[in-house]
């Protein structure tokens, strides 16, 4: 398989892409010697130390292999490329991993209006590389040891600081440091849950929990959506018919649709979880897209019924894997435990890095700036969209996504196939459906559709 291109690639990356590509076009077969070092050199016009480093790098990969005296071969490990395995599948069925299958798999210069992340533009690159630096300097355990299961106690500390901000009031035991917010979401349902148990979701709500629930093997029951929140009459008749163990919601802007909840609608969820002994499972991944937090079900509850857990992904960076989860106090060493039996522990450097980014003043203004551009681009998006006749599910105060129904009775999961064969992901609206009754929507990114090119592109994949 090729190797992606750096852009610019340094001399080093050149000369390895141009061994691929040999490799792959059987110009070079199984058992092949490579050009020497000198005669390597003096073809791609570089220094000898060069291409020692790139030879070094490809028999490191075991695209070749060294033999003393005699120089470099081709593996026989290598397969043939193909270009089916380098492409995502377009013909992959449409399910709930199918968007982040594209998303992650496309090439980088792709249109991502469907993903679910910000521009690295977007993201606080300074903020990140001062961090790295900082940790360069510490002392090498930092580097090389297991981090405790926990996390390290200062970044708990700020992350009780960061929810007390937002109401949920927690001590820093109270709080477990983990991989990502999907991880701390796999924990705690390995704790609630056993195959075929009831789990309520809502409709649509973010992919990933169907394809988190389906691997847990549990029944999905879908609420129905509104604009402040699930459907009371649907989770009241839910809970009488079914008995489920836990519901999984998302706090501030949710996912898929942009609503927030309402005050008066999260008093009587939790009224009614008190009367069905229903455990929340509240995912606030999106807490720092608010200026002013809207209700968390966690705060109103107190940890008692809800559990809630989040990450730094989506507002510092997706490559720094690190979320966290709150409990109440009885569940803390049954979670500790799953850690060690599922990781054994934290991931020490992420944790780290991300602990000192929320102490740098920077990552606040980074805060305030990047709330201010979603505003903007909600509105613009939004416009467009209007101009498209795709009608929004409402207008979002806060977040990334916008949530519409394409005109004509248009197939969503039809468009976002074709347009994949031109680099193109989108997230069409059965994806994030337990009932499949989003056949015509479709989730936007506007962080990602940000230039007049992109929306004109988008405007003509959605036929106007």
């Amino acid at each position: 398989m090729a190797r992606p291109a750096s852009n610019p690639a340094t001399l080093v990356e050149q000369i390895m892409q141009e061994v691929d590509r040999l490799i792959a076009s059987r110009s070079l077969a199984e058992g092949a010697r490579l050009p020497s070092i000198r005669q390597a050199a003096a073809r791609f016009g570089v220094s000898k130390s060069t291409v020692v480093l790139a030879y070094d790098r490809l028999a490191s990969e075991g695209v070749i292999t060294p033999r003393r005296g005699a120089g470099f071969f081709v593996s026989s490990t290598n397969t043939p490329l193909r270009v089916s395995e380098v492409e995502p599948r377009v013909d992959r069925a449409v399910d709930p991993l199918w968007v982040s299958r594209q998303a992650l798999e496309t090439p980088g210069d792709a249109f991502r209006p469907g993903c679910g992340w910000l521009p690295a533009e977007w993201l606080p690159d300074g903020e990140i590389r001062r961090a790295l630096r900082r940790l360069a300097r510490t002392g090498d355990e930092r580097l090389v040891e297991y981090g405790q299961p926990t996390g390290p106690r200062d970044l708990r500390l700020q992350l009780a600081r960061r929810l007390s901000a937002s109401g949920v009031g927690c001590e820093a035991d109270q709080v477990l440091v983990t991989a990502s917010a999907t991880q701390a979401m796999d924990l705690v349902l390995r704790l609630l849950l056993s195959p075929g148990d009831r789990v309520l979701v809502d409709d649509p709500c973010f992919f990933n929990f169907l394809a988190l629930l389906r691997a847990h093997r549990v029944e999905v029951i879908g609420l129905p959506m509104t604009s402040e929140g699930p459907d009371i009459a649907a989770l009241e008749a839910a809970l009488r018919q079914h008995q489920p163990k836990v519901y999984i919601t998302t706090a501030g802007p949710q996912n898929p649709t942009g609503a927030t909840l309402s005050l008066a609608r999260a008093h009587r969820i939790l009224k009614l979880a008190e009367q069905h002994e229903l455990t929340i499972v509240e995912d606030d991944v999106f807490a720092d897209f608010e200026d002013r937090p809207s209700p968390r079900l966690a705060a109103l509850d107190g940890l008692e019924r809800v559990i809630q857990i989040g990450s730094l992904s989506k507002t510092l960076s997706a490559a720094v894997r690190c979320g966290y989860v709150a409990v109440r106090r009885d569940w803390v060493d049954p979670l500790i435990d799953l850690t060690i039996a599922t990781s054994y522990g934290s991931g020490r450097l992420s944790a780290d890095l991300v602990l000192h980014v929320l102490q740098d003043p920077a990552y606040r203004r980074h805060l305030g700036t990047l709330r201010q551009r979603l505003a903007e681009a909600r509105m613009r998006l939004g416009s467009e969209l209007c101009e498209a006749r795709v009608r929004l599910f409402h207008q979002p105060v806060s977040g990334m996504f916008l949530w519409g129904e394409l005109p004509d009775d248009r197939d969503a999961t039809a468009i976002a196939r074709q347009a994949l064969e031109q680099k193109v992901v989108l997230a069409p609206g059965n994806v994030f459906s337990t009932s499949q009754g989003a056949r015509g929507y479709m989730r936007f990114n506007v962080a990602q559709c940000r230039s007049r090119e992109d929306l004109a592109r988008l405007r003509m994949l959605l036929g106007h």
